[in-house]
């Protein structure tokens, strides 16, 4: 049967603390409006008691039950690549998956943050600066935004990881898709020194959520001059922007992304095209504005 033949759906979210996810009420608002029987299921990995590398079995698990996609999460975006059939060329190139869609009994893996952050941050920092970018996060997040900011025409991108060895390795892998040069890789103690010259940062660490609250770096390292994007949206005003708004910072929460990505998504579970301006006013609803400058 076609997607679009089809009028009922089973879809889910794998992830740790993922309990306040808006995940469900944008993809089953939105397949309410256009007449679908829609169940999107939270299987958080917390509350199962199950390692984040059990992503493997709970895919497989899902797909033997008649689930027809998934979408992954942190920390299991890298950790599912091995447990699947395929992947979508900008997966493949990212090394890392955010949807899983089950056709034909093959569990197909895709990626549709880069386009999320992309349609948000072109939607809400229409003019700010990109010739010198700090991206503090690697991991599968990470790697999708750093793609979408120099996509988006970043000049330079300067990856911050605690873990050395992640941030080198996207940094090398943009170099080689975007060009010698576009991107190199940095430990948080050069933090100060990169922020100081910067135009903006984005902020791609599970940091801020509600499961780990809090700042990602000193307070004192922003400035006037710099713009602040943030990929965390639940809470969709974290500590980081809170703070950076008060500095005087240009700010993007994470809600567009959320919605996006999520747009994608449900096109790919249904083969149907959702309307974004609709979803848009949903998580504004939900969550409160979203997508603008402050």
């Amino acid at each position: 049967m076609a997607k679009d033949a089809k009028d009922s759906y089973l879809v889910g979210l794998i992830g740790s603390g993922i309990g306040p996810s808006l995940s469900p009420a944008l993809h089953e608002r939105e397949a309410d409006r256009q007449g679908l029987r829609y169940l999107y299921r939270l299987i958080d990995i917390d509350a199962l008691g199950a390692a984040p590398e059990a992503v493997g079995d709970l895919v497989r698990a899902a797909r033997d039950l008649g689930f027809d996609g998934l979408n992954i999460t942190h920390p299991c975006k890298q950790l599912v690549l091995g447990h699947l059939d395929a992947l979508a060329p900008q997966a493949e190139a990212l090394g890392a998956v955010n949807t899983v869609v089950f056709e034909d009994g093959r569990a197909v893996g895709h990626n549709t943050d880069v386009t999320g952050f992309a349609a948000s941050f072109a939607r809400g920092l229409p003019d700010v600066p990109l010739e010198k970018v700090v991206q503090l996060g690697a991991g599968g997040a990470g790697a999708a935004v750093a793609h979408a900011m120099l996509t988006l025409g970043a000049e330079r991108v300067t990856v911050v990881d605690a873990l050395a060895d992640r941030a080198a390795d996207l940094a090398g892998a943009l170099n080689r898709h975007f060009g010698a040069g576009r991107a190199a890789a940095a430990t948080p103690d050069q933090l100060g020194r990169l922020l100081s010259s910067a135009d903006g940062i984005v902020h791609a660490t599970p940091t801020g959520m509600a499961a780990h609250p809090g700042l990602p770096f000193a307070a004192e390292l922003l400035h006037p001059g710099l713009w602040v994007a943030e990929v965390v949206y639940r809470p969709l005003e974290t500590e980081l922007l809170r703070t950076a708004r008060a500095v005087g910072c240009a700010t993007l929460d994470g809600g567009g992304m959320a919605v996006f990505q999520a747009v994608d998504a449900f096109r790919l579970f249904t083969g149907r095209e959702p309307d974004s301006a609709r979803m848009l006013a949903d998580i504004a609803e939900l969550a409160g504005p979203v997508g603008s400058p402050r």
